[in-house]
C-alpha cells in the first residue's frame, strides 16, 4: 500500500516535470467505508495514478472526474453511497459511503 507521504511526494514530482496533477482526498465517510478519511489518490494529466481512496472500488470515476477538474481549474466534491446509483455500477456495495474531495494541483 502507498503512504500518504509517498502519494504527496509522487504529485510533487510529476509537477516538477511539468506535468498536470490532481490530488483526491476522502474527506468524509459514513458507515462501512473501503479506505480511511485522509486517503489519498494523485492523477497525472495521462490518467497515472498513485495511491488510493477505495480499495479500488470507484477510483476509475475518481480518475476521470479527476482529469476533468484538470481541464476545468475547479474543485469537485464526489459522493458515492448503496442508496446511489452509481455506487452500484462502480463496485461500492459495502454499505456505506464516502465523500471525495478532487483539486487540481498548482506547482
Amino acid at each position: 500500500m502507498t503512504s500518504h507521504d509517498d502519494v504527496l511526494e509522487e504529485a510533487a514530482h510529476w509537477l516538477g516535470h511539468g506535468r498536470r496533477v490532481a490530488l483526491a482526498t476522502v474527506i468524509e465517510t459514513w458507515g462501512s467505508a473501503p479506505r480511511p478519511v485522509g486517503s489519498q489518490l494523485a492523477i497525472r494529466d495521462d490518467a497515472t495514478f498513485v495511491g488510493s481512496v477505495s480499495g479500488g472500488c470507484i477510483e476509475g470515476d475518481v480518475v476521470t472526474r479527476a482529469l476533468e477538474t484538470l481541464e476545468t481549474g475547479r474543485t469537485e466534491l464526489l459522493e458515492y453511497g448503496v442508496s446511489d446509483a452509481m455506487a452500484w455500477e462502480v463496485g461500492l456495495a459495502c454499505g456505506g459511503r464516502i465523500r471525495v474531495m478532487v483539486e487540481p494541483v498548482k506547482a
